[in-house]
């Protein structure tokens, strides 16, 4: 308790303890009053009719004293009474405050849960099964940052009218977060048609317009629903499943991960709740923790693929590949660790940290080998992520003409004006761009032109079908035959990605000049392995047989050097 609160307390009882004792005095002055006007009294009435002599004038005294005693004390009793009357009204509206959402006037988060664990308590006395659907609103985001906080508000209180309609009388309905409700209601077991059905009509109903004088506000939502019923859930677990005695938390937790099982499923649709969206949320999270000890420790490596002038054979550069060994979780593959550091917002420190690796490596290769390094969707959209590039290179003396980002399509649907900011500051310093897994996409030919890039790749998908069963795919035939005019006419080198087969690389080979790289040269190497092979090579720096410029890329590391420093001092 607050030293407020104590005070306020303190102060509640000492002013109630002199209630009481005005009270007691008053009741006394009551009896005194009984006793002394039974004396008093009738011998006024003698003395006015002359009778006898005035009565004792002590007794007279005390019978006035006792009056005002009586008309004190019933003063107290009413001011006493009215504020008995005013503290219950007030605990009335601190309940009703304390158990309501003043936003939308239903329940919150903390009545909720206690209202609903008390439905579902009756609900198991009576046989009944309950339902909790939970409800998130889609992008609420958007509506706030386009439309204002006023009508965001306007747009949660009409969402609670719309799913109060709906609603059977018998259900709850509590908001639990900014843009989550949580509504509770007894069905017959077996019965799931019928909250199906419900959810099915709330899809409906709040996918229309909210109208406002400037226009329309639409929005979807994403719907979550778990049960207690056991058989329903063994049906949707298709295992046999024991009567549960499930709390409202752990049913609120469950529809939260359906909703979120629908969200990912494309929003505007409702799921269900089933035992494999546990299962995944605890791996989930053990790969969440081992992400964050893994970038703590140093465990993410860069591994390196060969890239090949395929007419020649010669070798032109590596590609980097991001590499995790987990001591409790094993070989981790990038396509679940990248998007889950993109998620948790660890893009940036696990792909900068292995690029400084990269760089640091690739500074001992011969100087005419290049490193091409993916880039993150994600990145582009930092306004710093240029300067900190630069910074990388300088730290770590790199050229940055032997340095290639690789962007996937899915950037050009981005901010497409910092993207081309970003490119253009790179390439002003030599930095050279290529547009990874085109085809895949759905840039258009005008973003490619306005784009500056410098090469292009096509996507392993096209490239390792070109010979199945001995014969190329058609259609594949006909996607890489098009990236390769395309190239042409844009004047951009190609380079096929996937090549795992001398068949496939034949079948390259016949379609003109390129660079490539794949299985067939050999799988990804760790920073040694490639070391030990440039060595045999003789493509180290230090062993260089003949460079037609020794000291160029000093000079370029100079002049990169001095115009970052020149960038920083500037701002």
């Amino acid at each position: 308790m607050t030293d407020k609160a104590a005070y306020k307390s303190a102060a509640l009882k000492r002013a109630t303890q002199g209630d009481i004792v005005t009270l007691a005095i008053a009741g006394a002055s009551i009896l005194l009053f009984a006793g002394s006007a039974s004396i008093v009294i009738p011998q006024i009435i003698a003395a006015f009719q002359g009778h006898q002599s005035p009565p004792d004038i002590l007794l007279a005294n005390a019978l006035l004293l006792n009056i005002a005693l009586i008309g004190l004390g019933w003063r107290r009793y009413n001011e006493l009474n009215r504020r008995l009357k005013a503290q219950a009204a007030a605990a009335r509206d601190a309940k009703l405050l304390a158990d309501t959402d003043p936003l939308t006037g239903s329940l919150n988060r903390r009545s909720g849960i206690e209202v609903i664990d008390r439905l579902m308590s009756n609900c198991q006395k009576s046989g009944s099964a309950t339902a909790i659907i939970l409800i998130d609103l889609d992008n609420f985001k958007r509506v706030n940052d386009s439309n204002g906080h006023r009508v965001g508000d306007d747009v949660l209180r009409q969402t609670v009218r719309r799913i109060e309609d709906l609603l059977p009388i018998e259900a709850k309905l509590a908001r639990i977060g900014g843009d989550e409700f949580v509504c509770a209601l007894p069905y017959a077991a077996h019965q799931r048609e019928r909250i199906e059905m419900l959810a099915f009509r709330m899809l409906e109903t709040l996918a229309k317009p909210f109208d406002y004088e400037h226009g329309a506000v639409e929005l979807t939502i994403s719907v979550g629903i778990a049960s207690n019923d056991a058989q329903s859930n063994a049906a949707a677990n298709a295992q046999p499943s024991q009567p549960e005695k499930a709390g409202a938390q752990l049913l609120i937790h469950r529809a939260d991960l359906a909703m979120y099982h629908a969200k990912n499923s494309g929003k505007n649709r409702y799921a269900w709740f089933d035992e494999a969206m546990e299962r995944e949320l605890v791996e989930r999270q053990r790969l969440e923790r081992g992400l964050r000890e893994g970038l703590r420790l140093g465990q993410f490596r860069p591994f390196y693929e060969q890239q090949i002038d395929l007419d020649s054979g010669d070798l032109l550069g590596f590609e980097m590949l991001a590499r995790w060994r987990s001591p409790e979780l094993g070989e981790v593959s990038p396509e679940i660790f990248i998007p889950l550091a993109e998620k948790l917002g660890l893009i940036d420190e696990l792909s900068e940290g292995l690029i400084a690796q990269a760089l640091a490596d690739a500074r001992d290769w011969a100087p005419h080998l290049t490193l091409s390094i993916n880039i993150s969707p994600i990145q582009l959209r930092d306004q710093w992520f240029s300067h900190r590039i630069l910074k990388l290179l300088v730290q770590n003396a790199f050229p940055p003409s032997r340095l290639d980002l690789e962007i996937t399509e899915s950037c050009l649907h981005e901010d497409l004006d910092q993207v081309r900011s970003v490119i253009t500051s790179l390439r002003n310093q030599g930095v050279r761009f290529s547009i990874d897994d085109f085809g895949t996409g759905y840039s258009s030919l005008l973003q490619l032109k306005n784009l500056p890039v410098d090469r292009l790749k096509i996507d392993r998908s096209f490239v390792s079908s070109l010979t199945e069963n001995g014969e190329a795919d058609a259609f594949d035939t006909t996607i890489v035959d098009a990236i390769l005019s395309l190239g042409e006419g844009f004047k951009m080198p190609i380079t096929a990605e996937g090549i795992a087969t001398p068949d496939i690389l034949e079948a390259l080979k016949r379609r003109g000049r390129m660079a490539g790289q794949g299985y067939h040269y050999g799988m990804p190497e760790n920073a040694d392995q490639v070391r030990n092979r440039l060595a045999k090579l003789g493509l180290l720096a230090q062993s260089e047989a003949s460079p037609a410029h020794p000291h160029e890329p000093k000079t370029e590391v100079h002049d990169l050097a001095h115009g970052y420093a020149e960038r920083v001092r500037t701002g």
